[in-house]
């Protein structure tokens, strides 16, 4: 996959603004974004190895807080002083709240057939407290610009465009002008 994109969410719930860049060049892809919430702000930053595998989340607050967890590509998790983090162990991708940006990283890394779910292991990030734990999630391409997401007792119909990256979050995100 190759692009150079940039992208802006209205957070439609939680009253967050959001502007991502997307730089994938083949070798690999990296992600850099701000989030501004109702009481914080942040930037994150994600590296992806070119089989499109989270190595590094780096996830910076306002008020100076940080998280940095690496992945080994395989499922293997550790934190910024090289502790392994069991809890994350076999999670390939990272899903962090509250951005849809990172509901792509398993679009991107998958060969889709229509109406065929396929369960990932998410390393699920709350950016806004920094819990993070292991996420079942369950998505189903429905047609070239949708996927149902499904986690837990949650559900949604994502629509994604040509890039694959979500356009309408029903109820949680839009894309921004």
């Amino acid at each position: 996959m190759l692009l150079n994109h940039s992208i802006r969410w209205q957070g439609l719930d939680f009253k967050t603004f959001e502007h991502a860049h997307v730089v994938a060049n083949g070798r690999d892809t990296r992600i850099r974004g701000t989030i501004i919430g109702p009481d914080f702000g942040l930037f994150y930053r994600l590296k992806l190895d070119e089989n499109g595998h989270t190595r590094t989340v780096r996830i910076e607050r306002t008020d100076g807080r940080l998280l940095e967890l690496f992945s080994d590509g395989a499922g293997g998790w550790s934190d910024d002083r090289a502790e392994p983090v069991a809890a994350l162990r076999g999670c390939i991708d990272v899903d962090i709240w509250p951005t849809p940006m990172t509901n792509s990283l398993p679009i991107w890394r998958t060969d889709w057939q229509d109406n065929q779910p396929i369960r990932f292991a998410m390393a699920w990030i709350d950016a806004t407290d920094f819990s993070f734990k292991r996420s079942e999630q369950i998505y189903t391409r429905l047609g070239p610009g949708g996927f149902l997401f499904q986690s837990a007792d949650f559900e949604a119909e994502l629509a994604v465009d040509e890039t694959g990256l979500v356009t309408d979050y029903p109820g949680l995100f839009a894309m921004a002008d």
